[in-house]
């Protein structure tokens, strides 16, 4: 097989590595191995991945290599060096959690649900992208792997928790990458990285073990284009014996190539009624709305109707943390952030009335978003009411920096980010599509229209960019 240029390489999509091996005009080993250089020239100044199984996912490629010469892909995503995040499960790989509070030590033996999937479809395994300890809170840093950084600007947050796996996509570490969305784990880093997150219906894609915040945690992929997204959903999103969460598998193939928006009615939200949006997010949304209306779809301003749902998320994830805490020992309390044993202490305190009544609150608002569906094909809102900010912190000044996500966990709705354009700063903007559950192709057929539309965002080379401070890890 002829060699690419890595320079090429680095800039190819998923599809367009398969076209290329299906051609033999390209190697999964030449594939693997620009992945590889890439990820340890960037890693020390981004901090993308924790664990790079350099030895497996070389052999992992040779074998692929020799299927792909033979004309027999062992399946969808044969050859295609992809990553997993550090709370997913992965043989042959440590899964640490970002945690001090765990073992390095194993035995890592057993394939999550996304893992096995990945691994049965013939993926090259890269390795494990950072989150924050046990995936907790909205930025990614931890005491054990230290604090990952913007591609866009490395002072700036990617935002988490799987802000290890949109760095990666956004740098082209690797085409598919695996994240986990809890409240809004996928789309929050999505939007300030400019990558394409998918949070999918819940059900579609398998979890286990099971999370400790209960049916908030979604898996689905971070990466570079829809297209990927879509092709990365067909493979994650078949049937695990091993969830008892789990819905009807995933039922979609490739996403049908559209050029228009007519006949979607679209509800737009620009602040829910009650978050304060950044004027220059406000801008740019404003702007995706116009070219929305102007590829034919009908778009009404109109808020969804509920209240800040903040405190039910706040109870929910709580309490999970809280469960995390009761799991560990004393030595291995004695080794978590104290920001996140302050989650757990307040965990501890939440009653099983407060918890059941929380529960019939999400019902109550999983309802009344059905309801609004029935009407609308689409919710769009800002991702993000604000830009990427400094790192080493666990929130920004900001009342409510997190509030379009959480409400579509709740409610178990697919919801993906989209970047829309850039700030006056140069930084992504994200643009979050929300459909009825298990609606989850007018999600990514809409978000290929846009796509295509707006345009893909790139940061900057890294070897262009400069690191101006080095932030301490928030305490």
């Amino acid at each position: 097989m002829s060699t690419k240029p890595a320079t090429q390489i680095a800039d190819l999509t998923a599809h367009d590595c398969l076209a290329l091996y299906k051609s033999r005009d390209l190697s999964p080993v030449e594939v693997t191995d620009d992945c590889l250089r890439r990820i340890d020239e960037t890693n020390s100044e981004f901090n993308a991945f924790c664990f790079i199984g350099v030895e497996q996912a070389k052999a992992q490629a040779r074998v692929s290599e020799a299927r792909w010469i033979r004309s027999e892909p062992l399946g969808l995503l044969d050859g295609l060096p992809v990553t997993l995040k550090d709370v997913t499960l992965t043989r042959g790989m440590p899964t640490r959690w970002g945690s001090k509070s765990t073992s390095e030590g194993g035995p890592w033996d057993v394939d999550s649900p996304a893992a096995a999937r990945l691994r049965e479809a013939g993926a090259v395994l890269l390795g494990k992208t950072t989150t924050p300890e046990y995936g907790w809170k909205g930025v990614t840093d931890s005491l054990l792997f230290g604090i990952t950084r913007n591609p866009w600007n490395p002072d700036l947050t990617p935002g988490g928790s799987s802000g290890g796996a949109a760095v990666a996509a956004a740098l082209n570490l690797g085409f598919l990458h695996q994240g986990s969305d809890g409240a809004g784990s996928i789309r929050i880093p999505a939007s300030f990285t400019g990558t394409f997150g998918f949070k999918p219906s819940f059900g579609y894609v398998p979890q286990w073990p099971p999370s400790v915040f209960t049916t908030l945690s979604h898996t689905g992929p971070i990466t570079r284009t829809v297209a990927d997204a879509a092709l990365m959903m067909r493979v994650i999103g078949q049937h695990d014996v091993r969830d008892g969460y789990a819905g009807p598998e995933y039922p979609f193939g490739d996403v049908p190539l559209r050029s228009t928006l007519k006949g979607l009615k679209v509800a737009y939200s620009r602040d829910f009624g009650f978050v304060d949006v950044d004027r220059d997010i406000l801008k740019v949304t404003d702007a995706a709305i116009q070219k929305i209306e102007s590829l034919g779809a009908e778009v009404v301003e109109i808020d969804p109707g509920f209240d800040d749902p903040r405190p039910l998320l706040r109870t929910i994830w709580f309490a999970g943390v809280a469960r995390i805490l009761r799991r560990l020992n004393n030595e291995q309390r004695s080794l978590l952030e104290p920001s996140f044993l302050d989650y757990a202490e307040r965990g501890l305190s939440v009653t099983l009335s407060e918890y059941q009544d929380t529960q019939e609150a999400c019902f109550e608002l999983t309802a009344k978003m059905a309801a609004f569906h029935q009407e609308f094909d689409l919710l769009v809102t800002p991702t993000m009411p604000i830009a990427p900010f400094p790192v080493g912190r666990d929130e920004p000044d900001h009342p409510n920096w997190t509030p379009f996500t959480g409400p579509f966990n709740i409610t178990k709705q697919p919801a993906a980010s989209l970047p829309s354009g850039l700030d006056s700063n140069g930084l992504p903007v994200g643009l979050q599509l929300v459909a009825a559950r298990y609606n989850d192709m007018t999600v990514l057929s809409a978000a290929q229209v846009l796509e295509s539309a707006f345009g893909r965002l790139v940061p900057p080379r890294p070897c262009a960019l400069k690191l101006q401070t080095t932030a301490p890890l928030a305490k």
